[in-house]
């Protein structure tokens, strides 16, 4: 276990003139209030506090950052409290507790949507204060450490599973990818134990013939360096496991296709001493034009920079080389740690925060999702940008995500570009608003004053932004209309049961009506009924008196009730909680009573009927979905499509017509299709009462001679 004085050394090494007081207050409390905690391993729970520190102190992090570390679990664990932590050390090193606490008090109905709200918390904060993911990842990197001590397996895979979709996509954003690569292999070990040792031994199998091979290709690059006058250090390297596994999965190799499982690094000390280094490379191996990447001229959002090329080596085989001054190389291996160093205070500068601009965009982008999958999965789209750079009509470079469209281009210049894009150019030329963008592109959108976004767009747009923006836009526009309709449907029933419509949406009853509804506002309890989720009947009940509803079997609203209740028995089907809607049956799916069903509200027509299973019910907005069941009481038959696949023969129709008729089932339609080998494919629409009359049918009909099979089809 580390300890106090080991961090206070890094940190006076890295700063003599550091405050190093705030660092041992902040030991001296977090012991105190930790005393007695133990953790699964059986060490202190203090193990745990210390172990962050030190990694944010080998992060060469400023004092402010390590004392959060060693107090990032004592609001969540201890009796402490933010105020505590404000009055004892200021509210800089609060602030940071504060973004880096769990929120595993927070009232959710789903670990799902508890999760969602803790990395909702974790990236306001850090859009406020980097120093909040910085420390969150040392506190997942040791977690993963001693993820062992956990009994359950179980337990093991979902912490991982977590951390590879969230904290390792954080560490590479970050350009943190020593924290990266750790957090990806811990993660792949305990995720598939059996897969990462095969790797493992098959990494170290000729281990001794690699590093000979290191050694000479090494000894070859640092000899035409000096030759040429060029001073450098030349490194050589593994690929980590997790990394080979994801290249043998996604390009579908053998472990012993992977030729860049080992790889070398040129550090040299300026700029253009990294294209003089390359070209002597390629002077002295042949380069692969395809793998040749500049990011020192086009850095990565991360800041990470260096040029990346491929040759073919000294023995015909592949070698990945990158090439990087020194500076480069500590902000590849640090990301943004790098540039929280003593010098520049403890403040990032501003050049550096523009860089970062992607973690207000990221924080932008979530701030209108409610359903915690998709906050999650829209997290993890922003987090796994596979990127392409392109250039606005002025030369200002953007970065999207890869198979991104104009649309999203828009989006991401401002959300009424977007909103009103109706065309755009890409060098020059009119593209289709589908049109995938290419790095180097350059960009043109034209807009007009009286367009709109089109709900067809979200089927190819795939930045996070556009794509809320979207769906906010069309959920105003469908709430607008559903507001005028409800509005309208209330006006007729009102005047129907001869009650003021206009004087009692004003009145105080009407707030009570809202109220036992479960809204909060008029606008929201009309906007529902034009949804078709409630009816202008049931708001016209609230109104009506009892001794007006026990007046008369006879009266206006009896009649309309019983109308109601005929209509339902015929219909076979009711809707949870509503008399007297529209229900209509999907002719896609065809269900019948005994199958899973569900009901899609559409405007003007009621509630559709799908089965649960059906390809439309699956796409349905989940805000138009709605509880329905099947009436029991209901005498209706109901059509169904079957397929009857059989050997051509005499008499085959008529036996079959025969059959279905025993059965008790009616056929509405036929139609046969003879094959070249000599087979019939029969399509018979019947009319049954439920699925236990169909499955009687459906026997039946296999039990006809040379039938080969028979199921149920979609229309």
């Amino acid at each position: 276990m580390i300890r106090i004085n080991d961090i206070i050394d890094k940190v006076f090494d890295n700063n003599p003139e550091a405050d190093l007081d705030i660092i041992d207050r902040a030991y001296i409390y977090s012991a105190r209030v930790h005393d007695g905690q133990v953790r699964l391993s059986g060490e202190p729970y203090l193990s745990h506090p210390l172990e962050v520190a030190g990694i944010l102190a080998d992060m060469r992090l400023d004092p402010v950052s390590i004392a959060a570390g060693l107090l990032h679990d004592v609001i969540e664990d201890t009796h402490a409290t933010r105020e505590q932590i404000e009055d004892m050390f200021g509210p800089e090193v609060a602030h940071i507790v504060s973004g880096v606490t769990k929120l595993s008090k927070v009232h959710a109905n789903s670990a799902q949507a508890r999760q969602a709200e803790s990395i909702r918390k974790m990236l306001l904060a850090m859009a406020d204060d980097i120093r909040v993911i910085l420390i969150k990842l040392a506190d997942r990197l040791h977690n993963m450490r001693t993820l062992g001590f956990h009994k359950k397996e179980e337990k093991k895979k979902k912490i991982s599973q977590e951390t590879l979709d969230i904290y390792a996509p954080l560490a590479s954003r970050l350009g943190i990818y020593w924290i990266k690569k750790e957090l990806e292999d811990t993660s792949f070990m305990y995720m598939y134990p059996d897969e990462y040792s095969r790797i493992k031994g098959l990494v170290s199998k000729d281990k001794e013939e690699r590093e000979n091979y290191i050694d000479t290709v090494r000894g070859m690059i640092k000899a035409e360096m000096e030759k040429a006058g060029l001073p450098c250090e030349v490194k050589g390297r593994y690929k980590h496991f997790f990394s080979i596994r994801q290249k043998m999965l996604s390009q579908n190799l053998s472990f012993e296709e992977v030729y860049d499982i080992i790889a070398f690094r040129i550090i040299t000390d300026t700029k253009s001493r990294c294209y003089e280094a390359l070209g002597i490379l390629h002077a002295l191996w042949k380069p692969i034009d395809i793998k040749f990447k500049d990011y020192i001229g086009r850095p990565k959002p991360n800041m990470y920079q260096s040029l990346h090329t491929t040759v073919i080596g000294p023995y015909g085989e592949r070698v990945e080389i990158q090439i990087r001054t020194l500076e480069m190389d500590n902000v590849a291996e640090s990301g943004i740690a790098a540039h929280w160093g003593y010098k520049e205070g403890k403040r990032i500068d501003e050049n550096v925060s523009k860089k970062f601009a992607w973690i207000q965009n990221l924080v932008e982008n979530q701030a209108n999702i409610n359903d915690p999958d998709e906050f999650l999965e829209s997290v993890r789209i922003d987090l796994f940008p596979d990127e392409v750079y392109v250039f606005t009509p002025h030369g200002e470079i953007k970065s999207l995500n890869k198979g991104s469209t104009p649309v999203d281009f828009a989006y991401m210049i401002h959300t009424e570009v977007g909103n009103q894009c109706v065309g755009a150019k890409v060098n020059g030329r009119m593209v289709p608003l589908k049109y995938e963008l290419n790095t180097g592109d350059i960009v043109e959108i034209i807009t007009a004053n009286n367009h709109h976004p089109s709900k067809d767009w979200l089927s190819f747009v795939k930045t996070v932004k556009a794509k809320s923006r979207i769906k906010q836009w069309i959920k105003i526009q469908e709430k607008e209309r559903s507001i005028s309709l409800g509005r309208e449907l209330c006006e007729k029933a009102f005047r129907k049961a001869k009650l003021n419509y206009n004087a009692l949406v004003k009145s105080e009853e009407m707030d009570q009506v809202i109220a036992d509804f479960g809204f909060k506002s008029l606008e929201d309890l009309i906007a529902n009924v034009g949804y078709g989720k409630i009816t202008p009947l049931q708001v016209v009940r609230k109104f009506e008196r009892k001794s007006e509803l026990e007046e008369t079997k006879d009266s206006i609203f009896n009649k309309l009730v019983n109308k109601v209740i005929k209509k339902k028995n015929r219909a076979g089907v009711t809707v949870k909680g509503i008399d007297d809607v529209l229900v209509r049956f999907g002719k896609c799916c065809q269900p019948v009573p005994g199958d899973a069903i569900t009901g899609y509200i559409t405007q003007g027509q009621g509630v559709t009927v799908h089965r649960v299973s059906c390809v439309n019910a699956l796409t349905m907005n989940p805000e138009r979905q709605i509880d329905i069941e099947w009436n029991q009481q209901s005498e209706e038959t109901y059509p169904v499509k079957i397929q009857i696949h059989s050997y051509d023969r005499v008499g085959l129709l008529a036996d079959l017509a025969s059959n279905i008729s025993k059965n008790g089932a009616n056929i509405l339609n036929v139609h046969s299709e003879i094959r070249e080998d000599k087979t019939v494919d029969s399509f018979f629409t019947l009319a049954v009462k439920d699925t236990d009359h169909l499955k009687k049918v459906l026997t039946a009909i296999k039990k006809v001679k040379l039938i080969a099979k028979v199921k149920r089809v979609d229309v």
